[in-house]
């Protein structure tokens, strides 16, 4: 075993929802583990615009839920960087209320953010990874997978990620044989803009620490540690796998 199957040289990452949070955290550290990243949000900030203005990454502006953007995502970066080795599914969507009030529109929203739109960029960067015979997919699910998240109500979000769980692991099956690792990480309460509502919630932000064994929340750049394990050689053996990152929070 060496440090060096931490790093990517010579790796090109696909990052998904790129532009804040885990997907802006992860592309910083693979870029310092020698990767060259392809990211994709809506819109670049500040924070990814001064990783890509070195040249060195990209941004590509895209919806990913529209049904045309995931091929045309990976065939933008196969025009930039002429490979794909690692996809990181990050994006994501967060939403909750009454199961019995809850809308078709809020559901579409849901699932097609945080379910459909993952499979069709796999199922885009998938292709060019067989040919190739290697590749790694790190998807985003959440402990939101497993458990009922309390206080929140949340029936979508959390059937949108046990589905990424499960996603993982039939990819995984699919294509171990062929080159492709495929794993999954479900991170706790992390420090996002997702979750910064709940966080500066008096009320809330108690209940999610009380429920939380370590007392604290997660930061992206703690999961971007995780997805660097997950994406790199020396996870080699490791396939079909999802990986807990929540301070201990689903022990109980």
């Amino acid at each position: 075993m060496s440090l060096s199957q931490f790093r990517l040289e010579g790796k090109i990452a696909l990052i998904t929802g790129g532009n804040r949070g885990i997907g802006l955290a992860t592309a910083q550290l693979f870029a310092k583990a020698g990767a060259r990243c392809m990211l994709t949000a809506r819109s670049e900030t500040d924070d990814s615009r001064a990783l890509t203005d070195t040249g060195e990454h990209a941004f590509h502006a895209a919806d990913i839920t529209a049904p045309a953007s995931p091929d045309e995502l990976v065939e933008a970066t196969l025009e930039r960087f002429g490979r794909i080795d690692i996809l990181v599914n990050n994006a994501g969507v967060a939403d909750g209320g009454d199961f019995h009030d809850f809308d078709d529109a809020r559901l579409a929203r849901i699932m097609d953010t945080n379910l459909i739109a993952p499979f069709r960029v796999a199922r885009s960067a998938v292709r060019p990874m067989l040919a190739q015979s290697s590749g790694a997919i790190v998807n985003i699910g959440s402990i939101s997978g497993y458990v009922a998240n309390k206080p929140q109500l949340q029936v979508a979000y959390n059937s949108s990620k046990a589905a990424i769980h499960q996603m993982t692991s039939v990819m995984a099956f699919e294509y171990a044989a062929r080159g492709i690792r495929v794993n999954a990480l479900a991170p706790g309460y992390i420090r996002t803009r997702m979750a910064i509502d709940g966080m500066e919630d008096p009320e809330m932000s108690k209940v999610w620490a009380d429920n939380t064994p370590m007392g604290r929340f997660g930061t992206p750049e703690e999961m971007a540690n995780c997805v660097l394990f997950l994406a790199s050689d020396a996870a080699s053996f490791v396939t079909g796998a999802t990986l807990v990152a929540d301070g201990g929070y689903i022990t109980h």
